[in-house]
């Protein structure tokens, strides 16, 4: 398995963590809730990537507003991973209907599951540091290349998590 698989799984806390972030996540042990709980997670996830969007597009304003226009291109690459990690999640099928509702997901895999839905939620608070730290650098004219590779990076990861998510759906499937 790849690193980032890895780190993602072995990092798992426990579901409270994961039922504390996301209002009426409860549900999410219950089997008939499963496919209503994956779409909570990513529909939370998805609005909160779209908010940092947002706030990367106000950041960028900001540096245009100082002279800045060099970087635009970093912005619009880095923009368009996050936006791909948003539309990815907004779009993805539900994992528990259709074929994928008679793969029978034992608590080993769930286990994998939760650890990668967490995973995702805490992508929401490292885009936000690293925001903030792109926007600490156009404000004092600091590093802003280095703060855009590092956002670029996380959210190139962030869409890795995500397909790495999506395989273990996949390789659900092939076990049925």
């Amino acid at each position: 398995m790849s690193d980032l698989y890895e780190r993602i799984v072995s990092q798992r806390g426990e579901l409270e963590k994961i039922i504390m972030k996301i209002p009426g996540f409860a549900g999410y042990m219950d089997n008939k809730a499963r496919r209503a709980a994956d779409r909570m997670v990513r529909d939370h996830v998805a609005g909160e990537v779209k908010r940092r969007i947002t706030r990367l597009n106000d950041i960028q304003k900001s540096l245009l507003d100082s002279g800045g226009l060099s970087q635009m291109g970093e912005f619009n690459d880095v923009k368009v991973r996050m936006q791909l990690f948003h539309d990815r999640l907004n779009a993805a099928t539900p994992g528990y209907s259709g074929p994928m509702a008679e793969i029978k997901i034992g608590p080993h895999e769930m286990d994998k599951l939760y650890a990668f839905d967490e995973a995702l939620i805490r992508y929401v608070d490292q885009f936000d540091a690293a925001l903030t730290k792109l926007a600490e650098a156009v404000s004092s004219k600091g590093d802003v290349k280095t703060a855009l590779n590092e956002l670029s990076t996380l959210a190139a990861e962030a869409n890795d998590a995500l397909a790495l998510r999506d395989d273990l759906f996949t390789n659900l499937s092939k076990t049925v």
